[in-house]
């Protein structure tokens, strides 16, 4: 056998992109030493290879012949005669799933080549420039190498690691006999507390003996906060008012009092599922990947978006994803290294690799990233926040949960399990701190997009065939929690040396609670798993019986032939016992916002442009494929030059219709430093109005929500958690829209010297609507010279928590409120009015509020606009033209209505508040005249949009 080891580099001649973007990474290091980074691939190859063979891969599968040379066995340091150049390679860690390797096996193969043992992949970067010691030690610490999966390679690395053997030896916990002070010490490691330790130990003293380790790593699972969600079923004391079951009565209480028959499974499945036309359904699920984001951007984001891609696969009888979306909150890119928490990665970097992960994995899986958005706040520095969402079709037929039969086989589909993604659960249910990086290394998963797309494949393949009877997919707690839970009803028997492996050595509870990617499981009747396997093996997609369903309702565990698990079904979902917590609620007071109006006020508009939070995406939003598929109607960027900031995404889920889906977001975390109870209700109300700024209604819209939130243990915590979940109820209720999924992540908190810094409450609303006709959809860009504009809804003195007491380094205390009773009425009579065809352009008023709205509408259509504020309908007496130009009252759209349509639009809003408050104009300039009609703004469209697009314009 044969080690090779082959190097491919950018020809010298040819610009090197991945050189150049870490040399400006360099750069914001504060390092600008270096002139040049030559990022060159190194492929080890172990195998009974030829030269001619090893030539062959290289030229046909390993370089691109246009752009990139080839070296094998180089002999060469690539520093001789450079005295400035410094070489560096960076690796896996042993155990690491490499997802290179399984594509070139398979690309190897299809050269017609099987005699390749191992493959191990790796990067070395030639840096070249006059670098100290410690600005190398900074590079590698900082840019290159993450510890969590990574290390720097001081020698040439084997390719063949030692094979690691696993010889089984039943292990069992002395539980029995073992005192609270054993309990809270084994608690802690498992993530439960002493209540549920005892109620564990209670239940096997009656039975008469000692769990195993897998039994309590099982309980550990299911009984997690991230899987049973204990705190939101809890019983949960609030002043002289006990709520019990937070879930139920809030969100879960909208959608069974609103009773929409079209809502066709929600809260029961893998996704919320709503009928589309009739013929097909829509699901959709958004979920987070927060912890593992923050110890290793790229893989925790990669796999937190192909972990939700495969919840609509599991819904029903499977769905297959047609569009994503990712919204990031972020510590401040531009955070000085010196107040970087110790033990965290910075800011920028957890954006790049954040961004990155989601992009190749969604781009390869082939799904469109339609919508989402970024925010920021140095309390998110060292946790940070990744919400990743999946919409999914299927016949309607299909929308419902299967149910397995006692005989049925246990099918696990694709990846194989190795040791990543152990503790995943309970790790993403504590809170995190400067040990994480080390303590948590087993907990963050690798994903590998290209086995998942021929899961996909393979799965609604079956699916039609109708080959399953039940299908859910191996997310969170692994085998534990998708076996465990399918099998509820039922009892199964699971032989886990069956269980494919990445690597030998693992033990039988590592199998059983690896939370490795891209696996799916299916109850399969006996009769159809001879055909099953062979779609899969055709597809080249892992395919393996592992087990059964039984009648027992016991889950029960075997490695090769020794039974390592019995447990009831009943204790293991139903025995946790009911957490009870006091919330604590305290209406924070803040200095209120002292300075003069401003004179002119176009300085203060580009200011928050310019913002983190308002400022162009459009560096990240580029880096996705929004295309493919070809049902996109509405995507990210609107208007002339297709940079303008749409407000909600359309896509057309069946080709040959017209009908479409729109999918929005609403969060704002600002205004839960003043209330979560008004920040869920403008998250609500903001989704809702993306929906109708785009053409469509509040007919058939389905909310999700997903709370990320700090330790729910600490009452004030809790309190506001409470408070957010009661306007959840009351604002979807008189909007008539339900819920239709959730998911909640608690414990956002990251502990630096025993202080935990709190996550701010946030609250992510997204929100689809089924549309009629697509091609009434609306943008926001303006359209035409001489056309007119209104704003609809009134304006407040709201300014708690805005953009604009916020660059004068205020937070205030008016929050904006939601008046959902009108609200709903705005939003249906304008929906009239773009329904008839009355609106040429409208977007909806958020941060930043009419100034920041009328200014993205004129620069993304490239005229100019006037505006009047005395004509701005108010709710109350505003004294200042400031707090009227950057209120962010609620309820509020900008639209451009043609002068032949003025009667008919302002008789579709008859009975609402509007007003017409200027014209577009073609000079290129936003003017704005105050309330005593002084001219405030007078400013270029050109230097308000590169205000915007600078601060990311990396």
């Amino acid at each position: 056998m044969t080690i090779f080891r082959v190097e491919v580099w950018t020809r010298k001649d040819e610009i090197d992109a991945a050189g150049r973007g870490m040399v400006a990474d360099i750069s914001d290091l504060g390092i600008g030493e270096v002139e040049d980074v030559r990022v060159i691939n190194v492929y080890y190859l172990d195998g009974d290879l030829a030269r001619e063979d090893i030539v062959m891969i290289c030229s046909e599968v390993l370089a691109d012949s246009v752009n990139q040379e080839y070296e094998i066995n180089p002999t060469a340091d690539p520093t001789e005669n450079r005295s400035n150049a410094r070489s560096v390679e960076i690796t896996y860690n042993p155990g690491v799933l490499d997802p290179i390797e399984a594509s070139l096996r398979k690309a190897i193969l299809d050269l017609g080549i099987d005699r390749v043992n191992a493959i191990k992949t790796s990067k070395r970067y030639l840096i070249i420039g006059e670098l100290t010691e410690n600005h190398m030690e900074l590079i590698i610490n900082r840019l290159l190498v993450n510890p969590v999966i990574e290390h720097v390679a001081i020698t040439q690395n084997s390719v063949v690691l030692p094979a690691e053997k696993y010889n089984y030896k039943l292990t069992t916990v002395d539980l029995i006999g073992a005192d609270d002070k054993y309990l809270e010490s084994l608690g802690g490691e498992l993530s439960l507390n002493r209540d549920e330790m005892r109620i564990i130990q209670r239940f096997f003293s009656e039975s008469g003996r000692n769990p195993t380790d897998v039994e309590l790593e099982t309980l550990a699972q299911t009984w997690s906060e991230h899987c049973v969600h204990k705190t939101f079923k809890g019983r949960i004391k609030t002043g002289s008012v006990v709520v019990n079951n937070l879930l139920k009565s809030t969100v879960m209480r909208v959608t069974d009092e609103l009773n929409k028959p079209w809502c066709l499974s929600v809260f029961s499945d893998n996704a919320g599922v709503i009928d589309f036309d009739g013929q097909y359904a829509l699901c959709f699920k958004v979920e987070t990947h927060n912890h593992p984001s923050a110890i290793e951007p790229y893989g925790g984001a990669a796999t937190g978006i192909g972990g939700v891609i495969r919840d609509p696969l599991g819904t029903g009888l499977g769905a297959k994803p047609i569009l994503n979306t990712d919204i990031f909150c972020f510590g401040p890119p531009d955070l000085p290294y010196e107040r970087l928490p110790h033990g965290t990665l910075h800011p920028r970097r957890i954006f790049k690799g954040v961004r990155a992960g989601v992009a190749d994995y969604g781009n390869r899986m082939g799904i469109p990233t339609l919508n989402g958005t970024v925010l920021f706040d140095e309390r998110y520095t060292g946790n940070c926040l990744v919400y990743c969402g999946t919409v999914g079709i299927m016949p309607g037929s299909m929308a419902q949960r299967g149910q397995q039969r006692p005989e049925d086989k246990v099918v696990l589909i694709g990846g194989k399990t190795g040791r990543d993604g152990i503790h995943g659960v309970t790790f993403a249910s504590v809170q995190l701190s400067q040990e994480s990086e080390k303590s948590s290394v087993s907990s963050v998963q690798i994903g590998n997009p290209i086995v998942e797309k021929k899961v996909v494949d393979v799965i609604l393949q079956a699916r039609d065939e109708g080959l399953y009877r039940r299908i859910t997919d191996c997310g969170g707690g692994g085998l534990s929690s998708a076996v465990g839970e399918m099998a509820a009803d039922t009892g199964v028997r699971v032989n886990l040396e069956t269980v494919p492996l990445k690597y030998s050595g693992l033990s039988y509870t590592e199998i059983w609670i690896s939370e490795a990617q891209e696996r799916m499981l299916l109850a399969v009747p006996p009769e159809n798993t001879d055909r099953l396997l062979a779609i899969c093996a055709k597809e080249d997609v892992e395919a393996t019986v592992i087990g059964e369903f039984t009648d027992t309702k016991r889950l029960e565990l075997f490695y090769e032939g020794n039974e390592v698990c019995d447990l009831d079904m009943e204790f293991l979902h139903h025995g946790l016992p009911q957490i009870e917590r006091e919330a604590l609620w305290e209406q924070p007071q803040y200095k209120e916002p002292d300075f003069n109006e401003p004179a002119d006020l176009g300085e203060e508009l580009a200011g928050i442009l310019g913002s983190w939070n308002v400022c162009s995406k459009e560096w990240v939003i580029r880096q996705y494929d929004h295309e493919v598929q070809g049902g996109s109607v509405l995507k990210p960027l609107v208007g002339a030059s297709e940079d303008g900031p749409g407000d909600a995404a359309i896509i057309r889920p069946v080709l040959g219709s017209e009908m479409g889906a729109i999918v929005s977001n609403g969060i704002n975390p600002k205004y839960g430093d003043i209330d979560p109870y008004w920040m869920a209700a403008s998250a609500i109300d903001e989704a809702l109005r993306q929906i109708v700024a785009v053409g469509g209604n509040l007919d058939r819209v389905g909310l999700l929500d997903n709370f990320s939130w700090g330790n729910p243990e600490k009452p004030d915590r809790l309190a506001a958690l409470v408070r957010a979940a009661q306007a959840c109820y009351d604002i979807a209720v008189a909007y008539g829209t339900p819920f239709i999924s959730g998911k909640d992540s608690l414990y956002n908190e990251y502990e630096v010297g025993g202080e935990a810094i709190c996550i701010p409450h946030t609250l992510l609303i997204s929100a689809m609507a089924v549309m009629q006709d697509v091609k009434k959809a609306i943008t926001m860009d303006l359209k035409k010279a001489g056309n007119l504009v209104y704003v609809i809804g009134a304006t407040y003195e709201e300014l708690g928590g805005s953009h604009y007491f916020s660059l004068h380094g205020y937070i205030g205390n008016r929050v904006p409120i939601v008046d959902a009773k009108k609200g709903k009425r705005i939003m249906q009579a304008l929906s009239h009015a773009t329904g008839k065809g009355l609106v040429k352009a409208c977007h909806d008023c958020s941060e930043g509020g009419i100034g920041a709205a009328a200014a993205e509408m004129a620069f993304a259509g490239g005229l100019g606009m006037t505006v009047y504020l005395d004509r701005v309908p108010l709710g109350e007496a505003i004294k200042r033209s400031d707090y009227i130009l950057f209120s962010e009252s609620n309820t509020r759209f900008l639209a451009e209505v043609a002068p032949e349509d003025q009667s008919q639009f302002e008789e579709a809003l008859k009975g609402i508040e509007y007003g017409l408050i200027g014209q577009v104009e073609d000079n290129g300039k936003l003017t704005v005249y105050g309330r005593d009609d002084r001219q405030i703004i007078s400013k270029n469209i050109d230097e308000l949009k590169e205000a915007w697009q600078k601060p990311l314009r990396w």
